[in-house]
């Protein structure tokens, strides 16, 4: 099984779908680009999952429409909830089937999906790591070549991104799948974004 990455609009951000477990990871921002994505490779009916890594409209806004389709969307309830009081368009107000707190493991039939939560980027945001394979879905928490999500947003915080980044870099790490740009191939990227964000963010 490899995650199918979809580069989605309007600004880029991925998007993966774990084909046989029915699961996406994110779904951009536009609907009616990702379901025609989708269908390329699996019925949307046969789809039983979304996890959101937070709720900023590029990876969230398409939410809805999923959720109608009948998608359940996972999130964390902080990201919920600071969506809610959070008058910033940049947030989406999803309201999520299942929030999650971090800890939680969801076992499909081929893979595990173990919830961690990484504030910083936004409150509630989530990565998503497979033990076995060694995979990581790190939303905007962190990126390839040592690259790591904005804190100047409403709802950003320097230090919890950086106990984030520490708490990420202690995994063991073969395929990081982040929110924008390129899949990596090992853990090292985390590591360099720990050491950098380290230095310059206070």
């Amino acid at each position: 099984m490899t995650p199918v990455r979809f580069v989605t609009p309007p600004i880029a951000a991925n998007a993966y779908l774990l084909k046989e477990e029915g699961v996406l990871v994110d779904v951009g921002g536009d609907a009616a680009f990702l379901l025609k994505a989708i269908e390329k490779y699996t019925s949307v009916k046969e789809l039983k999952y979304a996890f959101l890594t937070h709720s900023h409209y590029d990876h969230a806004k398409a939410a809805d429409i999923l959720q109608r389709a009948g998608i359940k969307l996972v999130m964390h309830l902080k990201e919920y909830e600071f969506a809610l009081r959070n008058v910033s368009p940049l947030y989406v107000p999803v309201n999520p089937d299942i929030a999650v707190e971090g800890g939680e493991v969801f076992e499909f039939d081929e893979i595990v999906l173990e919830v961690i939560h990484t504030p910083g980027h936004t409150p509630g945001s989530i990565c998503l790591y497979e033990p076995e394979r060694r995979w990581l879905f790190s939303g905007d928490t962190v990126f390839a070549y040592g690259g790591f999500g904005r804190v100047d947003f409403p709802g950003g915080d320097a230090r919890s991104l950086i106990e984030s980044l520490k708490k990420l870099s202690e995994l063991k790490v073969r395929k990081l799948y982040p929110g924008h740009e390129d899949v990596a191939e090992d853990g090292e990227h985390v590591k360099k974004a720990y050491e950098i964000a380290k230095s310059i963010l206070h």
